[in-house]
């Protein structure tokens, strides 16, 4: 088999780069995120050194790191406290949607465009980054945190209403009627809601298939469940990345110990070649002449994400220290942004640059803001084996 050396140069000086970049971030006690999204600019179409061997696999292996991303996440929760903490979370995702959709809206109808323009520029200042912040909650250490509940029942809750919205957008797009969008947002409401269900009452059933002796068993097995519930995930319109999370909600005690530690490193390598994808999908040169609007709608949107996770944190009976960090790292837009990109974008070639610079801004500002607004990570503190998440939260 013939392997070609472009590609293997190529990748090679990625991964050697990213390593590097890596390397400076933890001398700093920063995340590597906001050095990977402005490696990924550098090395994308218009950038300082393009790499067009290396572009197929960068894109399959983000999809792979996202999904890894929020099955990891997952593994840190069970089903049963999670399921509760969506409940208490209802008024914060509505609290959520309005703050964060209607200066999206309110911005596309002052630029002039239409009711497809509008729906999808709400859409991406309604929308976080899971991949980024379930990244950002790691390297910070904050995943045991009071606050992080909340954090994640909002970021949830904001996957789940993208499963109504993206079919929604696509038939707008695309001059359908609204009786054929509603039926598209209704099947897919309830294809989530059947996923959740069935995670909930035989998730547990999971956890034997999984657990092996085996540690090349238990990884084969996780990573293959995983990605075909990903992958029936998007078949129905929902996120791949709630489909992973689902199935780390379902592995609890012995499983989920043992996925966290053959998925930890191959976890690694796929998301720090998710965020690069995302500094790649952007070309540096249609960042300039959108810059002001960008700006002006990320300052107002980066407020209105940390009023929103302050007040889900206040319903946790977070501190004030606690809403912060939860507001803050609610502030990352990353990948659903970019879908609604794809989706939108051809129907209007405004709004691509517009988003390309308001999500780039960020996903870099995120997680800066919210590593020196929370207070510097948490020195690690070592755990029994067998502890359940829920009992390390303080």
């Amino acid at each position: 088999m013939h392997t070609p050396v472009a590609l293997l140069l190529e990748l090679g000086l990625i991964l050697a780069a990213l390593s590097l970049l890596c390397a400076l971030a933890r001398r700093f006690a920063l995340s590597p995120v906001p050095l990977y999204l402005l490696a990924g600019l550098a090395l994308g179409e218009g950038g300082i050194a393009p790499v067009p061997a290396a572009d197929e696999f960068v894109g399959t292996g983000a999809s792979i790191g996202l999904v890894l991303l929020l099955l990891a996440l997952g593994l840190e929760f069970t089903v049963p406290e999670f399921t509760v903490s969506l409940r208490r979370h209802m008024p914060s995702a509505g609290v959520d949607l309005v703050l964060n959709a209607v200066p999206g809206a309110v911005a596309g109808w002052l630029l002039g465009w239409d009711a497809a323009g509008i729906l999808a520029l709400a859409g991406v200042t309604y929308i976080s980054s899971s991949g980024i912040i379930a990244r950002l909650l790691d390297d910070l250490r904050r995943l045991g945190n009071r606050e992080t509940p909340a954090v994640l029942s909002v970021l949830v809750l904001e996957d789940f209403a993208m499963a109504a919205y993206l079919p929604v957008l696509a038939v707008v797009v695309s001059g359908g009627t609204w009786q054929q969008a509603l039926a598209g947002a209704l099947v897919a409401v309830g294809a989530v809601g059947a996923a959740f269900a069935a995670s909930y009452w035989w998730g547990h059933h999971l956890g034997r298939l999984v657990v092996n002796p085996d540690a090349e068993q238990v990884l084969l097995r996780v990573l293959g469940i995983t990605l075909i519930v990903a992958a029936l995930a998007e078949t129905v319109h929902i996120s791949a990345a709630v489909g992973a999370f689902l199935v780390g909600l379902a592995l609890t005690g012995e499983a989920a110990d043992r996925t966290r530690a053959v998925v930890g490193p191959l976890r690694d390598l796929f998301a720090a070649v998710f965020f690069l994808a995302i500094g790649l999908s952007i070309r540096p040169g249609t960042l300039l002449s959108v810059l002001p609007p960008a700006l002006a709608l990320a300052a107002v949107t980066a407020a209105t994400k940390v009023a929103a996770g302050w007040y889900a944190a206040s319903r946790d009976g977070a501190g004030a220290q606690g809403r912060l960090r939860a507001g803050t790292a609610l502030i990352a837009r990353g990948e659903f942004s970019i879908v609604i990109i794809a989706l939108a974008g051809v129907h209007d070639d405004r709004l691509g640059p517009l988003v390309a610079a308001y999500v780039f801004l960020l996903a870099i500002a995120g997680p800066l803001v919210t590593r020196f607004t929370g207070g510097a990570p948490a020195p690690p503190q070592p755990q029994p084996p067998s502890a359940p998440a829920a009992e390390q939260r303080p």
